[in-house]
């Protein structure tokens, strides 16, 4: 074998992303010991909605063969960040007439693929099923009833089982979009040859970043290309942009600037809560302004509300209007309650803190508010987007805070009574979205030789 392999070539030696036999006899073990308890979750899981069972064949590689078409372009895109970002990808393919497989994990990111792709969906074009499990014979089972002829990834998904059984039968799967943090680089060195050999035995890497790329290579891949982040390419609704600057122009009418808190985790919007109380105390805003908390998970929309109402803020759910909300004086909180609408949000708000950032959870895509225009303000903790956060912070789009209330509120406040500062970085965060992209192009290219 070469010693520089080409981008699209199997590995085919034991020296070159084999499987691990112990390693992978083990693992095989432990996920059919685990099969029933991932029953029962997703038993648990139809609290919140009765769809966490649909298709409950398909987690097991047997999916509906009625209508089935082989052949595909077959993409995965585990949950909703990963389904928007393939969108740019999957509309180019669409273009060309290539039929698509679009596979998830999450019943969120099946939905946002359902609404982003319904009229390829309709035609036939598009069919999503859901991953099944990495058990041997399940994947075996689905790769063998579809048949695609290109596998592609998104971002940090590398299940053992699949990536080994596509190199062993010569299916090309690369890992796209692909994004590696320092801390996910130990993790994976931890498990020594076996964690290594999972990431070589890929037909080829496109990385958003010289940082991603170093990372892989420090894990022994060779075959790997920058290409930049699709999340560049990734078109914001002109409705959802139309209506939340109608929405942020009745409130610049009543004076009022909104803050937008997105993507937030467990345990972020405390600080978030306690920092709006220590702006509103100090009494510096002739207007006060209006806070939007965009939970990140559907399921603890109600856990939030829980924690607004104990913070003795008035509050109302994005939910409760039909169109763009009319906000009242007293009204001190809107939670947004709403799957999909991000564009809106951001093109309402004045300023976002993004969500993910102030407690170590690598922080959440800031491309799309940076879309939208919208100023951003970090946390500490970004390295899902560590690229992306310097260069946003370079260019002027977005500044740092600590992730104590109190710092958090100053941050808030400083940014707030300055007018001309949040529209310089305003237009620094439109340009910064305009420059770096092109990522669709370059990752077509790169697949094609």
């Amino acid at each position: 074998m070469s010693s520089t392999p080409s981008l699209g070539s199997a590995p085919q030696d034991s020296q070159y992303g084999a499987r691990p036999k112990i390693w992978f006899a083990v693992y095989q073990l432990l996920w059919h010991l685990l099969l029933p308890f991932a029953f029962v979750r997703l038993a648990w899981r139809t609290r919140h909605s009765p769809e966490y069972l649909h298709h409950f064949a398909e987690r097991l590689g047997f999916a509906n063969t009625k209508s089935l078409t082989q052949g595909s372009v077959w993409i995965h895109a585990v949950s909703v960040g990963e389904t928007r970002a393939a969108q740019p990808l999957i509309d180019a393919y669409l273009a060309r007439g290539e039929t698509i497989l679009l596979t998830h994990m999450t019943l969120n990111g099946r939905r946002t693929g359902a609404t982003l792709f319904a009229s390829a969906i309709a035609s036939g074009q598009l069919r999503q099923v859901y991953l099944p499990y990495d058990l041997c014979w399940s994947v075996a089972h689905f790769i063998r009833t579809f048949k695609p002829k290109l596998g592609l990834f998104m971002e940090t998904e590398a299940w053992p089982t699949v990536v080994f059984y596509c190199a062993e039968i010569g299916l090309p799967l690369f890992l796209v979009n692909a994004r590696l943090s320092e801390r996910s680089a130990r993790r994976v060195k931890r498990f020594g040859r076996a964690g290594r050999s999972l990431f070589q035995a890929f037909a080829g890497i496109l990385a958003q970043t010289e940082f991603d790329a170093q990372r892989y290579r420090s894990l022994g891949v060779k075959k790997i290309e920058i290409v930049g982040n699709l999340k560049f390419d990734v078109p914001l609704d002109p409705n959802l942009v139309a209506q939340g600057c109608y929405w942020q122009q009745e409130l610049h009418d009543q004076h009022r600037l909104m803050v937008c808190a997105a993507s937030t985790r467990d345990g972020e919007e405390a600080i978030i809560l306690k920092a709006w109380k220590c702006l509103l105390l100090a009494n510096v805003f002739e207007n006060v302004p209006l806070l939007c908390i965009v939970p990140r998970h559907p399921e603890r929309f109600s856990e939030v509300a829980n924690q607004i109402d104990e913070a003795g803020l008035q509050f109302q759910r994005r939910t409760e209007w039909s169109g763009v909300p009319q906000v009242t004086a007293d009204l001190d909180v809107i939670l947004g309650d709403s799957m999909g609408e991000m564009p809106l949000y951001y093109s309402a708000a004045d300023l976002v803190v993004m969500g993910g950032s102030l407690l170590p959870f690598g922080g959440q895509n800031l491309i799309e508010a940076c879309a939208a225009g919208c100023p951003v303000l970090l946390g500490e903790h970004t390295y899902n987007f560590q690229q992306a956060a310097l260069d946003a912070i370079k260019i002027g789009a977005a500044k740092r805070t600590q992730d104590e209330p109190i710092a958090l509120a100053e941050a808030l406040k400083e940014l707030l009574l300055n007018a001309a500062e949040l529209a310089q970085m305003s237009s620094a965060a439109k340009a910064y979205s305009v420059q770096h992209q092109g990522a669709t192009k370059k990752t077509l290219a790169a697949l094609e030789r």
